[in-house]
């Protein structure tokens, strides 16, 4: 919320939320989210929130997590919960959303990718993975491919570094490529990652 209001870019705009797994930092943040439409920016649209199996379920968790009662509390908008299945495409709205089984913890876990389409453009997200071939259905050709890099060149367990990316980059032959969920090994790095980088308040056209 403290990003979005410091580009004074209005919540009430974001019309779908699509989550990719149920850690931490990529799902901490919807309790703020939703204080927000229901008490300060007065939300009145309708607001659709994706995600993996469980999505409910773990919402309900998140919310009681930041805000004991607080999903008991009825929306004073129309609020939908959508399970996304890996290896289907979905159509929500002007969005084409096809989802991706990807590995950042148990091979079968609720972990996603997606490779959205819209308007003719084509953005793919890695979320957090190793590599796996699902990257490739996903990052294949698209216009803006999002993807983490968190080591440059260290392998560990259930995430993505640069070098292995870089070796597979040929074959998805993105037209672009942004990376993020980088640590202190490849933020140290500055100007001499050779790729875009990620950075609060960056703005994208695609």
């Amino acid at each position: 919320m403290i990003a979005l209001k410091s580009l004074a870019l209005d919540p009430n705009d974001i019309e779908t939320i699509l989550i990719t797994h149920f850690h931490g930092d990529h799902f901490g943040g919807l309790p703020y989210f939703m204080l927000d439409a229901q008490f300060f920016s007065k939300r009145r649209s309708p607001l659709r929130i994706l995600g993996p199996s469980g999505l409910e379920d773990w919402f309900v968790r998140v919310m009681e997590t930041a805000f004991p009662g607080s999903s008991k509390t009825k929306p004073k908008f129309e609020l939908t919960f959508q399970e996304l299945t890996p290896g289907t495409t979905t159509q929500v709205g002007d969005l084409s959303i096809t989802t991706a089984q990807v590995r950042h913890g148990p091979p079968d876990g609720p972990f996603h990718a997606y490779r959205i389409e819209v308007d003719g453009k084509t953005l793919a997200y890695t979320g957090d993975t190793v590599c796996v071939e699902e990257l490739f259905v996903i990052g294949k050709d698209a216009d803006l491919l999002i993807a983490e890099a968190y080591f440059f060149d260290k392998q560990v367990p259930l995430h993505l570094d640069l070098a292995t990316l870089e070796a597979k980059l040929p074959d998805i032959a993105p037209k672009r490529l942004i990376l993020t969920h980088m640590n202190d090994d490849m933020l140290s790095r500055g100007s001499s990652v050779p790729h875009e980088c990620a950075h609060d308040g960056m703005t994208v056209e695609i």
